[in-house]
């Protein structure tokens, strides 16, 4: 997973400066799903879907750094764990402090106040092998502060002087400790080659393995380095950053690939790609994501904030290349991977996500079950089907032909009255279902 990619920010959806070889292979090769979305417009509550395959209102997880994996969800590791995986988990965190100590980390609202209270590691929630931050870091250098990124730094002689000093975050393999060693350059490079030997120790010991790998690329501070700068060196110095830093991603996806192949499971392997939601468009003038066509960025529910690069390689069950055009979301990991491995879903809780095998496979062109999100304290809300989407904003209702119309022009809810009263009503008991379920929370 890709941290603040937008969904234009691949060569593969045709994006005009920025190289990524090794992700283009795998839409060539694998499952492309044009229509796939984040669980939500922002980190934290995509990630936490992912882990419980529900919708992060259900388990109070409603922006960054707020709410945490709660000891009631029944995390995927848990499941993959005892079903034999052994579970490693690598890059960004995002779901809970990973220190009981105030201040050992960048953080704000309630993980600062009451960081004991949302202490929440991977390694308390079965993942086996951890190399972790709470939060973002640089992508270049990750735990030393980049000096000016914004250009009215450029003179702050306190922003200039910071540069080479620690940035904050650190990188946790466990409680109370953390890991200097092999921290400079690529942020995601320094993640994988933390994966790639958890990955050849389970293959070694013969065991199946579930790895999560969250890239911090290229979410803030957006910083690029050689030889991946001089790639763009046509372009405007602040766009070489951000391409550079997806394109040294991309390498590592190759990497990975390539080590799968050499350690004789890549065939049996399911590797998904994703982001957590749309590109970031404030703070940086080095955030230069695009969503392409699509309307809104990062923390809105429109297109742009949701809609990600979407990708599977799974060799053994997809043999030729296959495009789905039908909406699927990250609550559908949980569900999809259980599917694949006959396990069944836990009975005691309601799950948001679906599997998407029949679509994997060819058997199914529509979801059966419509997608919810929510946002903004869930004063926003949406509801959507194949191609219909619902919007509720604080300026009213809207209904939109996503298939039609997917920059969300043109508001078809009067010509279509009975759809869009048949998805209000739908939208408004789901939503009440799911806030009942936070109030129990919190």
């Amino acid at each position: 997973m890709a941290d603040d990619q937008g969904w234009g920010d691949t060569g593969y959806n045709g994006h005009p400066h920025l190289k990524t070889p090794h992700l283009d292979q795998m839409s060539r090769e694998g499952v492309t799903f044009t229509r796939f979305y984040s669980a939500a417009a922002m980190c934290s509550p995509t990630r936490g879907s992912v882990y419980t395959g529900r919708n992060p209102y259900r388990y109070g997880i409603t922006f960054a750094m707020k709410g945490m994996l709660e000891p009631t969800e029944i995390p995927i590791t848990t499941v993959l764990k005892q079903a034999g995986y052994a579970t490693g988990h690598f890059g960004k965190w995002h779901l809970g402090t990973l220190s009981k100590k105030q201040g050992d980390q960048n953080r704000w609202g309630a993980f600062l106040e009451t960081p004991e209270r949302y202490y929440c590691p991977p390694w308390e929630r079965d993942v086996d092998v951890s190399f972790v931050t709470e939060s973002k870091v640089p992508t270049w250098d990750p735990l030393l502060h980049p000096g000016p990124i914004k250009t009215k730094e450029q003179s702050d002689p306190k922003i200039v002087a910071l540069k080479g000093t620690p940035y904050g975050n650190e990188y946790f393999v466990g409680e109370g400790q953390t890991v200097e060693e092999n921290t400079d350059g690529d942020d995601s490079r320094v993640i994988m080659d933390r994966a790639i030997p958890f990955i050849q120790d389970t293959v070694s010991a013969g065991d199946p393995f579930f790895a999560v790998i969250w890239f911090h690329t290229p979410h803030s501070p957006v910083v690029g380095g050689e030889p991946y700068r001089s790639m763009y060196a046509d372009r405007p110095e602040h766009e070489q950053h951000y391409y550079a830093c997806i394109t040294a991603l991309d390498a590592q996806m190759g990497r990975l690939r390539n080590e799968l192949e050499r350690l004789g499971v890549s065939d049996n392997t399911m590797l998904w790609y994703c982001s957590d939601n749309g590109p970031a468009r404030q703070g940086s003038p080095r955030h230069v994501g695009t969503a392409k066509h699509l309307s809104g960025y990062k923390l809105s529910i429109q297109e742009g904030g949701i809609r990600v690069p979407g990708l599977l390689v799974w060799p053994d069950r997809v043999k030729r290349p296959r495009v789905v055009d039908a909406p699927s979301v990250t609550t559908d990991y949980f569900p999809t991977i259980l599917d694949a491995l006959e396990i069944d879903l836990p009975k005691d809780r309601t799950y948001d996500g679906v599997s998407l095998l029949p679509f994997i496979d060819g058997d199914q062109e529509r979801r059966s079950k419509p997608i919810g999100f929510l946002n903004r304290d869930a004063k926003e809300a949406v509801w959507m089907e194949h191609r219909y989407k619902y919007v509720r904003t604080q300026k009213g209702d809207t209904l939109y032909d996503i298939i039609d119309d997917p920059s969300e022009s043109k508001d078809v809810s009067k010509q279509n009255a009975p759809v869009a009263a048949r998805l209000k009503h739908a939208m408004e008991t789901w939503r009440s279902e799911v806030l009942a379920e936070l109030a129990a929370v919190q």
